[in-house]
């Protein structure tokens, strides 16, 4: 039966257009929404420095885009990803609320708590409330543990045959000060025996550039050149890891969940090495696919030893977006 949902999310990566998408196919009907009313790095900095400075100009932003859409149609879902970007407040929770009663509402949060403490505020509001951290939900009886996902577009890389790789190592991510240290010390061990390598250290801004250079100890050394101030787009991180035989991960401080990238991994049938150590405990986890990194390399590890080995046809499926679509909406 066809449902209305009205559904926030960041832009991050495009992935709310996959997501959409697959709402669609599935023959509902969909309005999207922005997490906040502006994308400009000085918003976004103001916002995570002090959250209730903003709360004018996301005030007019709510009343603007969000007000009409729940004036003017009813939803069966009201479906809510919450990350650092989130700019809604409690009130304006509780107003979708009070307009739009009988429909279901469900927030999926895709950070770990210590790093977005204010949706503490907003979890009454909500009927189900999922994270991608597991930590989280074994401390939180209010949450349901579903990790993230992966699209068909990984699907397709995985049913590929390729033994010959024009990378060894791959990496694409922000340039977080935690995430850099690592990704940058896993990088220069592992040329001893991965010597193709593609790194790719995003920065959003100059501003924040410098930001990190005065506050974070492990910026001190790192030179401007070093990173890319432009993003990379979507089609060129999917032929990326389609070339490159093993891809690296490392979470930013404050974060236990599993990265996006870690369930593409799965998805694209690609080895992956994470500073992740809460790896093992997912259904997926299997040594000669995923290496856990915590400071030192054994170059004698299975791993390193051997090619990708296929895991259970029904864990690759159970990650698909369609499936965990399936479970939120349920």
């Amino acid at each position: 039966m066809k449902k209305n949902i009205l559904f926030i999310a960041p832009t991050f990566f495009g992935y709310y257009k996959e997501i959409v998408k697959s709402l669609e196919k599935k023959g509902n009907n969909v309005d999207y929404l922005c997490d906040i009313p502006s994308s400009s790095n000085i918003y976004k900095a103001i916002s995570r420095v002090k959250r209730k400075w903003t709360k004018s100009i996301v005030n007019r932003y709510f009343n603007k885009k969000v007000i009409p859409l729940i004036t003017d149609k009813q939803y069966d879902y009201i479906f809510i990803i919450v990350g650092m970007t989130f700019s809604l407040f409690p009130e304006m929770i509780e107003k979708m609320r009070k307009q739009q009663s009988n429909a279901k509402f469900i927030m999926y949060q895709w950070d770990g708590e210590e790093n977005i403490n204010f949706v503490k505020e907003l979890h009454e509001y909500f009927d189900k409330v999922y994270t991608f951290d597991r930590n989280d939900a074994v401390n939180n009886k209010k949450y349901n543990f579903l990790p993230l996902f992966y699209t068909n577009v990984y699907e397709t890389i995985g049913k590929k045959e390729n033994n010959e790789y024009e990378y060894d190592v791959f990496y694409v991510g922000t340039a977080h000060p935690q995430k850099l240290k690592y990704i940058t010390e896993m990088s220069k061990k592992l040329k001893k025996i991965y010597k193709k390598q593609y790194i790719y250290n995003y920065m959003p801004s100059i501003l924040k550039f410098y930001y990190h250079k005065l506050t974070a100890k492990e910026y001190k050394s790192v030179k401007k050149k070093e990173l890319h101030f432009e993003k990379m787009q979507t089609n060129q991180i999917i032929e990326h890891i389609e070339k490159t035989k093993c891809i690296l991960d490392a979470p930013q401080k404050g974060q236990n969940g599993l990265t996006i990238r870690t369930i593409e991994c799965l998805g694209a049938k690609r080895k992956l090495i994470t500073t992740n150590q809460d790896i093992v405990n997912y259904d997926f986890y299997c040594p000669e696919n995923i290496y856990v990194y915590n400071g030192e390399f054994d170059y004698n590890s299975i791993f390193f030893k051997t090619n990708y080995k296929d895991i259970d046809n029904e864990i690759y499926k159970k990650y698909l977006l369609d499936n965990w679509l399936d479970i939120i909406l349920n």
